[in-house]
């Protein structure tokens, strides 16, 4: 006897663990580790500045050593209002996976009413009838039932109170892990929307960095402007003594004047673009237009670049690249999204209660006579959905598909950008050694022109071509010492960054009083 009774109180204990705990329908989503070579690629010779793989700083804007450019990059951090919004579309994507999760527990509630009614006498209570006629104060207590005899007459049935309070109570059992899967789901998608947000991060904070190096350049092409519209003043000067002396011709004196003239138009349209740049920077730390002009319009140099410039392991880009990481959580929600679907075709089991306590007066509510109650489960079977449960896990498997394609693509061209920024950092130092080269044959070039023609050797014309050429020299110079710098910020986006902390999400502000 003591066998049978034990394999029953086993078999009932599994067949409870079975209900309870259920199984997860549906494929299981494993990581898997992304190829990467294991050296950087680089399509050109390096240069002088070269890419390492040293661990890339949280902050990898420092390499420059601008004071001025880390105390920007921090206020944007800070202030930026693109970042403040995806700070709370994560804070969105959070309460989101918050409200799927709460379906793996038990709903319960609590209820209370109050009812002053009047039952039909020619309604469907008259089906119940009465043993036999009372008057209206015995059926109102609630010892008699309605009917047509309760009172006789065109009266009708008397008005009844009718207090009730009680709590209910359902849950639905996961056995096929439906709810287990929309949890999943959930969740990948809010670690996406966090790496959305972290790659927002990253490109704002190499935004900033580019319009910094560019107003930089921009400043230090002005400065240049201004030099050789003093060394065009000096030539006009000197053209215009010569011709009083009657050494110059009224040429000369008109071309002089005309390159100093030349010189000079060069300044506005610097001008208009420093004041573009200023802008959009004032626009990244959420501040009116102008509002950075005297902290950042006296100018300065273009920060240089050093010689060792870190960026990781290749290996390291799939856990850095924020896009890269958002692409595989949404291969992870799609892959979870098909367990759901699968789900639907199972039966779907609900646990559900209810305790009430009603009576027709209310000195009756604290009896426990009073009470009703029902509890038991509910169990719903698909049978014909025309299609729809088979359309809608086609869908899921299809968007499984294209976020594995869209994964792969991310990673490939996360590749090609990175090969393409070491690529610009090799040239553009090529071009700026060559450059400097020349701005420095150009400059004694023009101090042997002008000597030779205040020698009166060469003609007027040497100097001024001499001067314009030095001129332009100097500002592909300056052009090209920004290309350097930008390429870098270019990488940096390209790598993901550094490995930032993660800011803190803005809260709401708590009203006073």
């Amino acid at each position: 006897m003591q066998a049978p009774r034990r394999a029953r109180a086993l078999l009932a204990c599994g067949m409870t663990a079975l209900l309870v705990t259920g199984c997860t329908v549906g494929p299981n989503y494993h990581r898997r580790p992304q190829p990467a070579p294991a050296a950087w690629h680089d399509s050109l010779p390096p240069a002088e500045s070269h890419v390492t793989d040293a661990t890339i700083g949280a902050q990898w804007w420092t390499i420059f050593n601008d004071a001025t450019l880390t105390a920007l990059e921090a206020q944007v951090a800070q202030d930026n209002l693109d970042l403040k919004a995806a700070s709370w579309r994560f804070a969105q994507s959070m309460a989101e996976r918050r409200i799927a999760s709460a379906a793996q527990f038990p709903h319960a509630e609590a209820n209370a009413s109050y009812a002053r009614e009047r039952a039909s006498t020619n309604g469907v209570l008259g089906l119940l009838g009465t043993m036999e006629q009372q008057g209206a104060g015995t059926i109102a207590s609630g010892t008699q039932g309605f009917g047509p005899t309760a009172m006789p007459g065109s009266i009708g049935n008397p008005s009844f109170n009718l207090p009730q309070y009680g709590m209910s109570a359902s849950w639905e059992v996961d056995l096929w892990g439906h709810v287990r899967r929309q949890v999943e789901a959930a969740t990948a998608a809010m670690h996406a929307t966090e790496d959305m947000r972290r790659g927002l991060l990253v490109s704002l904070m190499a935004e900033t960095a580019q319009d910094y190096l560019d107003l930089r350049g921009v400043q230090a092409r002005m400065a240049i402007v201004r030099q050789n519209i003093d060394l065009a003043s000096r030539t006009l000067h000197l053209t215009t003594r010569r011709l009083n002396e009657g050494a110059a011709t009224r040429m000369d004196m008109a071309d002089a004047a005309g390159q100093y003239e030349e010189f000079r138009s060069r300044l506005p349209v610097l001008q208009d673009q420093e004041a573009h740049l200023l802008n959009a920077l004032s626009f990244l730390v959420a501040r009116e237009p102008g509002a950075l002009t005297q902290s950042l319009g006296p100018g300065g140099n273009v920060p240089p670049v050093p010689r060792d410039i870190p960026a990781g392991l290749p290996s390291q880009l799939a856990e850095r690249r924020p896009d890269i990481l958002m692409a595989e959580e949404r291969l992870h929600a799609a892959t979870a999204s098909i367990g759901v679907a699968i789900a639907d075709f199972f039966p779907r089991v609900t646990l559900s209660g209810s305790l009430d306590v009603q009576a027709l007066q209310f000195s009756g509510l604290g009896s426990w006579a009073s009470r009703q109650y029902g509890f038991g489960p509910t169990a719903t079977f698909p049978i014909f959905e025309g299609g729809r449960l088979t359309g809608q896990l086609r869908l899921r498997k299809a968007q499984q598909k294209e976020a594995a394609i869209m994964l792969q693509r991310t990673m490939l061209k996360a590749w090609q950008e990175i090969d393409d920024a070491m690529a610009d950092l090799s040239s553009a130092q090529n071009q700026r050694d060559r450059l400097a080269a020349a701005v420095d044959q150009n400059q004694i070039a023009v101090r042997t022109a002008q000597r030779q023609y205040t020698e009166g050797s060469a003609a007027f014309l040497n100097v001024l071509e001499m001067q314009d050429r030095l001129l332009d020299t100097q500002s592909r110079l300056i052009e090209a010492d920004v290309a350097v710098s930008t390429s870098v910020t270019h990488l940096y986006r390209a790598l993901g960054g550094g490995w930032e902390s993660r800011y803190p999400l803005p809260q709401p502000r708590r009203k006073k009083g």
